[in-house]
């Protein structure tokens, strides 16, 4: 296990789910939670669930990290894909939550290798379709 400057550890299957996301493509998405004072893999998706699948899976109410990986097409017509990074902290979440998985979000997102676009989210708003759609082109 990953010790994280905030004290946090990162359990050594959230690294690997993510090299299975990147690598194998295994997963639409990931999204991670603090349980104690460890990072932990809560959800998988799977290849076929989509982005509105991705965004009904996080709580509405509750803090989490997440991971994206976003197939699009350029004005090229080349297929590409983008992970992303997220970082969903929700208004409505506790400040102590909110504290604690903003001190430890740069170290996780560290131990994940190969995130290319990172995103913060209070509400759904912030992290829509279209957003996404916009920061991976």
């Amino acid at each position: 296990m990953a010790n994280a400057a905030s004290g946090m550890a990162v359990e050594d299957e959230c690294k690997l789910k993510f090299l299975e996301l990147k690598s194998k493509r295994n997963y639409r998405f990931i999204i991670f939670r603090i349980d104690g004072q460890q990072v932990v893999v809560e959800k998988l998706g799977s290849p076929e669930e989509n982005y509105d699948d991705f965004s009904n899976s996080l709580p509405a109410n509750e803090c989490r990290y997440a991971v994206f990986d976003f197939d699009f097409t350029t004005a090229e017509n080349c297929q590409k894909s983008k992970i992303f990074f997220i970082a969903w902290s929700p208004d409505s979440s506790r400040v102590r939550m909110k504290m604690v998985y903003a001190s430890s979000k740069d170290r996780f997102k560290r131990e994940l290798d190969g995130i290319q676009v990172e995103l913060q989210a209070t509400d759904p708003s912030e992290m829509s379709f279209d957003i996404i759609k916009s920061r991976a082109l």
